[in-house]
């Protein structure tokens, strides 16, 4: 079990006319957050910044090395809290300056930095990014002591390929600090690529969202500062041949397993909430695998069909288990006695 207390806020719009005069209302609000326990704190998009936007005033008034202030500052209260923080503003690093998401670790150490991949243009003829910053080149995933976490900023929103691209780098949970809301988009890739996503914005609506596309908790003019407690060793299960899953796991760990249903579309998340158990054990004695496993069988026999090959049995975690639920016909009903005489007699 992986489970991590996760905080995220807002900046309200609160904007200033210096860089000295932002990171002072933004440390002040992270000590405010630091003061839930929090595992991790995730910061709104180039914070420090004087609007919305880094390209009010030139970027070199803006940037800072990886050693700068803000960093500097952010890292202590990491190393005094115990805290993972992602710290994003403009850095100024090899003769370039990006747009970055800096994660500090729990001893106030530099765990990673991701570069902003899609920065958004700044000019009417796409010849200048905000005001000159240099798009980064990676998607990273980071391992931290409680899961995966991948991040993305703001414009990148726009890019499907690169949230799929942390999906499959097996990213647990998405980090996405912002300058604007971001909107339903974000749920779109919590639930199509089945991770956390937790944005942090310079607006008004910070959410965390459950990777069946749920908004568990966002921030609002009267709440500017969120946390939930989740478990990145969880599983988002497709009901065809495991729609039994959510009532053995009822029967036999209702107390120690939270389950998650979304009705109309068929998913369910599955999340242990004890620390002795764990989601491999759960698929292993209850026999299922997760919706991108599923999908990804279904891909495996289309390519062979298209390329004319006969296709091979796979021996999926369900075994001979009936596709649907018994309740559905008589001949669902005669599927499941047939399956659970085999169950008996093994």
């Amino acid at each position: 079990m992986t489970k991590a207390k996760i905080t995220t806020l807002h900046q309200g719009y609160n904007f200033y006319g210096s860089v000295e005069k932002n990171r002072e209302y933004m440390m002040s609000l992270l000590d405010t957050a630091l003061r839930q326990n929090p595992d991790l704190v995730c910061l709104p998009e180039a914070f420090t910044s004087v609007s919305s936007l880094p390209i009010e005033k030139p970027l070199e008034e803006l940037a800072e090395t990886l050693s700068g202030p803000t960093i500097e500052m952010v890292a202590k209260k990491a190393r005094k809290n115990n805290a993972y923080i992602i710290c994003p503003l403009l850095t100024k690093r090899d003769d370039c300056i990006y747009n970055s998401a800096v994660i500090i670790d729990r001893a106030g150490d530099i765990l990673g930095v991701y570069d902003k991949v899609q920065p958004v243009t700044g000019n009417h003829d796409y010849t200048e990014f905000e005001g000159g910053i240099t798009p980064g080149t990676e998607l990273p995933v980071f391992n931290l002591d409680f899961g995966r976490i991948g991040i993305q900023i703001c414009f990148d929103l726009g890019f499907p390929e690169s949230w799929a691209e942390l999906a499959r780098k097996g990213a647990q949970m998405v980090l996405w600090p912002s300058a604007y809301n971001g909107g339903f988009p974000l749920q779109t890739y919590a639930y199509f690529y089945g991770y956390y996503v937790v944005s942090a914005v310079r607006a008004n609506k910070s959410r965390i969202i459950d990777p069946l596309g749920n908004i568990l908790v966002q921030t609002s003019e009267l709440v500017n500062i969120i946390s939930r407690e989740i478990n990145l060793d969880f599983s988002v299960v497709y009901d065809d041949f495991n729609w039994n899953i959510p009532r053995e796991i009822m029967d036999n760990y209702a107390e120690r397993v939270d389950i998650r249903a979304n009705e109309d579309d068929g998913y369910f998340l599955v999340e242990p909430t004890d620390n002795n158990l764990t989601i491999a054990h759960l698929q292993q004695e209850l026999g299922f695998e997760s919706h991108a496993q599923y999908h990804q069988r279904h891909r495996d026999a289309y390519a062979r069909f298209h390329q004319g090959k006969a296709l091979l049995p796979q021996n999926a975690a369900h075994g001979d288990r009936p596709s649907y639920t018994p309740g559905m016909d008589e001949i669902a009903v005669d599927e499941y006695d047939n399956y659970l005489k085999k169950k008996e007699e093994k």
